[in-house]
């Protein structure tokens, strides 16, 4: 069976899978290459005839983790598509609508990636969506003549699509939840200090945000020296000569030799952060706590949550696990904690107090502060942490970062994440707990859990066997009671 379904620039034709109507690589914008470099994105023209729409669309140039750069190759540059999986296709059935944003640390991700197939969510009645949105210098970078955040704005014009077209594929427009992990869940928090994405989702569900987020004057360094890689200054004119494959590769080069740029990056060096949101003041204009604190949530019903060993993966990827010593974890505390020597009192080993103060920084309190700052403002906020540990290398990871993405899909066997899951028979319970959480969510505002109030802060722990209690990190919580997420500097030589 191959489905048709009408849009606003012409009509495509799908696949059938599993019962679900699968739509693969529709654009919904111009391919931003040649006069359209380093712009905002522009509306896709419309086209004759019934277009394919079985295979995915091209990825964005990726930096070279975990091999994603071989995935844009020769790949071609029509990178802005969606996927649409429906499991009933049609102007009346009025679903609701559940779109992710990938993560990748801004730097790398593309919708077309094995843990992302929606079949199985789908399954629950939503519409799914996934879409490419630019990454790394193309998307983040500050580049003179360019607008700033060119991934973001890339991120609402898939949503105005979706707000367009997407009745057509049986969805409600008025009933979109916009979900994302890591860099996805960073994007998702971004889209409340963005006035151009204002009324187009009902609902958010922000996993594992990273809490980083830029000066103008610090990412406008970054890019300068990607840029310097390649021998050009940081400026559309220039840029715009070089093929895009090249910027990834320079942005690499960069990050080989991160070392050297600590003393003016700051914290943004040692973790190796070379690309995300720029708070501009124009596209981009607060912080999502500040946003969230001045009421922008107020309209939209939010689900935050983070798990439980986020710095664990990351760890083990730098080849660190059960390898931290002292001096390292000192130096930990003392770059990214706001009272190292509480640190060491509650956390009696470097192992520990190197995992715990690296996961709070980066992702465990940003996502808690951003439940915080929605339910001071008078918001409605439903907070969880995902405890179940992974099984793979011998369960020693943890619930580690990323350990989300397979169960909320469903994809427990496919892409590399499935890794982390080991085929581990718990898995399919633990994942049909959160699919079922996230879905509920969608449809009608409730998880099936209490909402967040800062007196009980009832937080739902997924595990084999899930749990509502008060939130359980505590002492990370009492740690960063006062502080504030900003935008991280640009660090002179010589300042404090």
């Amino acid at each position: 069976m191959h489905p048709e379904v009408r849009t606003s620039a012409g009509s495509v034709r799908g696949t059938t899978e599993h019962g679900v109507s699968a739509f693969r690589g529709i654009p919904f914008a111009e391919p931003p290459v040649g006069a359209l470099r380093f712009a905002a994105p522009r509306p896709v023209r419309a086209w004759d005839g019934v277009r394919e729409a079985t295979t995915f669309g091209p990825p964005p140039p990726q930096a070279g983790v975990f091999g994603m750069d071989a995935l844009s190759e020769d790949a071609g540059d029509d990178w802005l598509t969606v996927n649409v999986w429906s499991p009933d296709p049609g102007p009346s059935a009025g679903l609701p609508v559940m779109v992710w944003i990938q993560g990748g640390a801004y730097t790398i991700g593309t919708g077309s990636l094995p843990e992302y197939d929606g079949v199985r969510l789908a399954r629950h009645g939503v519409v799914v969506v996934t879409f490419n949105y630019r990454v790394g210098l193309e998307g983040f970078a500050q580049v003179d003549g360019a607008p700033a955040n060119r991934g973001l704005l890339d991120q609402v014009a898939a949503l105005e699509w979706v707000r367009d077209n997407i009745t057509a594929f049986g969805g409600d427009p008025d009933l979109v939840t916009v979900f994302g992990q890591s860099a996805g869940g960073g994007s998702v928090a971004a889209l409340f200090g963005m006035p151009r994405a204002r009324g187009l989702f009902r609902r958010a569900i922000v996993q594992s945000a990273p809490g980083t987020f830029f000066t103008p004057e610090l990412a406008a360094d970054i890019a300068a020296a990607c840029a310097a890689e390649l021998g050009f200054r940081p400026t559309v004119a220039d840029l715009s000569t070089v093929a895009p494959a090249l910027l990834p590769a320079a942005s690499d080069a960069v990050t080989a030799d991160i070392t050297r740029w600590a003393p003016r990056w700051g914290q943004a060096a040692p973790r190796s952060i070379l690309f995300s949101p720029v708070v501009d003041g124009e596209v981009l204009v607060t912080t999502p706590w500040r946003a969230l604190a001045e009421g922008a949530g107020r309209d939209v019903d939010l689900l935050a949550g983070h798990t439980r060993d986020e710095q664990r993966l990351l760890t083990a990827l730098d080849g660190q696990l059960g390898q931290v010593t002292e001096e390292q974890a000192a130096t930990a505390l003392a770059t990214f904690a706001p009272d190292p020597d509480r640190y060491r009192e509650a956390f009696p080993s470097a192992e520990q107090q190197y995992e715990v103060v690296l996961s709070d920084w980066l992702f465990r309190m940003p996502t808690y502060h951003l439940a915080v700052a929605q339910e001071a403002a008078g918001g409605r906020v439903h907070l969880y942490e995902l405890t179940w540990p992974a099984p793979g290398m011998g369960g020693a990871l943890g619930a580690c970062h990323g350990l989300d993405v397979p169960l909320v899909f469903g994809n427990l066997t496919s892409g590399q994440p499935a890794a982390l899951l080991d085929g581990s028979p718990e898995a399919e319970d633990v994942s049909s707990a959160m699919r079922t959480a996230w879905t509920a969510f969608a449809t009608h505002g409730d998880p099936g859990w209490p909402v967040y109030d800062a007196t009980r802060r009832p937080t739902r722990l997924f595990d084999v066997r899930s749990t509502v209690t008060t939130y359980p990190e505590e002492t990370s919580r009492e740690i960063w009671r006062e502080h504030t997420f900003g935008p991280l500097p640009l660090v002179l030589p010589g300042s404090p």
